[in-house]
């Protein structure tokens, strides 16, 4: 059974009492929050015309060395808000003609978005995005609830995973998962204009001198799924930021070349989604966490 007594909400399985003190991720059981906005830098058929509904959840079960929002995820920089108050927040996103609700790195709070999402009674999709390191005990709360999921896969490699993000077991815990994420939402659907409507899109973002890695993902991913099951979002995005500079290999940007390896072999396994180009690596389209918006 699910419960945050002794915490076992995800794939950690901590044991903390969040009713007193903070589990793994940084948080207690009250629900945090970092900002919520309508945003434009998701794929294009999520951004769509008006904007995602973006609500970023502080606190994180990974602790990727690289992380862009280190801030929100590995300080859980946020403010706390009762799940009437996040009910209200969703409404309000979608009075503002959101296309979507954008659920951000809410693993460890899956139970309260589970009832948050029951009050609100939306008419807009609801996406589920996080690290892909969850617990399908967990993800089936939100069975009925979300449209869409946006997991990342972010090793194919599991000693990686654990040098980088302090995470054991990590492929076969996240591949369970987006199994999980698929059966509950089917293929991948649009509306006639474009806008993406139901499905799991995968991203995968390149990082330096990691092409194994890489490739490995994309051929775990070609082994477990059907074309028309998933959709594929390769990121080109990163940038060497929080402990990055401590790991020689990651002190930089990708290369145009590692970057077309891995689109190529997406390409050679027909699957369809996104690739961003190289100039979106940067500081850009990291938000201010600024606790605006709600």
């Amino acid at each position: 059974m699910l419960n945050l007594k002794h915490c076992n909400i995800c794939p950690r399985e901590c044991g903390i009492n969040r009713k007193k003190q903070f589990g793994f991720c940084k948080t207690s059981n009250k629900i945090k929050l970092s900002k919520v906005d309508l945003v434009n830098f998701e794929e294009p058929s999520i951004s769509f015309k008006n904007g995602s509904g973006a609500i970023f959840f502080s606190g994180c079960n990974l602790k990727c060395v690289y992380c862009q929002n280190y801030n929100i995820s590995h300080e859980s920089f946020g403010k706390e808000i009762s799940i009437i108050k996040l009910a209200h927040i969703m409404k309000d996103l979608q009075n503002k003609h959101a296309d979507n609700i954008n659920l951000i790195t809410g693993s460890h709070f899956i139970p309260q978005i589970a009832k948050a999402l029951k009050k609100a009674k939306l008419k807009i999709p609801v996406i589920f995005n996080s690290g892909g390191y969850e617990n399908v005990k967990a993800l089936k709360m939100l069975e009925g609830l979300v449209d869409i999921y946006l997991p990342d896969f972010k090793y194919g490699i599991d000693e990686i995973a654990l040098k980088y993000s302090n995470c054991n077991n990590y492929i076969p815990t996240c591949l369970n998962a987006i199994k999980e994420m698929q059966r509950q939402t089917k293929n991948i659907k649009f509306s006639h204009s474009g806008k993406l409507l139901r499905g799991v899109v995968i991203r995968h973002m390149v990082l330096p001198n990691n092409l194994e890695n890489s490739l490995k993902v994309i051929e775990i991913l070609k082994n477990n799924f059907k074309e028309d099951e998933i959709m594929i979002s390769l990121l080109a995005q990163y940038t060497p930021l929080y402990k990055a500079s401590e790991f020689s290999e990651l002190n930089r940007k990708i290369t145009q070349a590692e970057y077309n390896k891995v689109l190529k072999k997406v390409k050679e396994c027909n699957f369809e989604g996104y690739s961003q180009e190289l100039t979106s690596a940067g500081c850009d389209c990291i938000p201010n966490f600024d606790l605006s918006g709600f």
